[in-house]
């Protein structure tokens, strides 16, 4: 049987370095592989060692990677690996602080056995080589969607008016006033009139929340707000 992509249908096959310790594992995902017209296994390798010399030499387009091996673990190998291919992992394990890891040092993908068809790792591979997805088994799409949910929000840039809520006349007018200006030098620096500037800068303190310059200032200077004790 022949599983071929329509998209590369006349492109060059995928390169793939399969890296696992079990043989017989090994042996069967190179059978899998094998089946494909467009996927071709240039190299094999037992452990992360092995795997990153197999990489440098035979450039392939994705390693399949396994977790635990002797040696030189997978994890660890991912980031050196990532200077020649792009890495799916593929292993047994699911474990979370392994699968969060993994995808923080570069995995493009991270697949657990018994959780894929053969049909999902063609579709696998192509899709990490035409760099159109990231393939996740649930427990590492669980892991991925924890993290995003638990990461902080990204503060507001200093001198950033658009993340502050201002528009661009008050974004200009609080850097004049974070630059230590007065309303009359602002009013004559912006051909405004000294009222006008004053209104701006009640409207920039009631958007930030703030009551005076200072508080101002460092929330343009990406400062973000304090908390306002409760009253009892």
């Amino acid at each position: 049987m022949t599983l071929d992509s329509p998209d590369r249908a006349s492109a060059s096959p995928i390169t793939v370095l399969a890296v696992d310790d079990n043989v017989i594992v090994r042996a069967g995902l190179v059978a899998l592989l094998e089946v494909s017209d467009d996927i071709e296994v240039v190299a094999e390798a037992g452990d992360g060692t092995q795997a990153l010399a197999e990489a440098e030499q035979h450039r392939p387009d994705i390693v399949l990677l396994d977790v635990r091996m002797p040696v030189r673990d997978g994890v660890s190998s991912i980031e050196e690996l990532t200077r020649f291919s792009k890495v799916i992992m593929l292993t047994h394990t699911e474990d979370a602080e392994v699968v969060s890891t993994a995808l923080r040092r570069g995995a493009s993908g991270y697949l657990v056995h018994g959780n894929f068809s053969a049909d999902e790792l063609y579709r696998a591979l192509h899709d990490v080589a035409a760099g159109t997805g990231t393939p996740l088994s649930p427990v590492a799409a669980t892991v991925a969607l924890n993290a995003m949910r638990s990461a902080p929000e990204k503060p507001v840039e200093a001198g950033d008016p658009a993340g502050l809520g201002l528009t661009q006349r008050e974004g200009e007018i609080l850097a004049a006033v974070a630059r230590g200006l007065a309303n009359k030098a602002i009013a004559e620096e912006l051909f405004l009139t000294e009222k006008t500037v004053k209104n701006h800068i009640n409207r920039i303190f009631r958007k930030l929340g703030v009551t005076s310059r200072a508080e101002a200032i460092a929330r343009w200077n990406g400062v973000p707000p304090q908390e306002k004790a409760a009253v009892n």
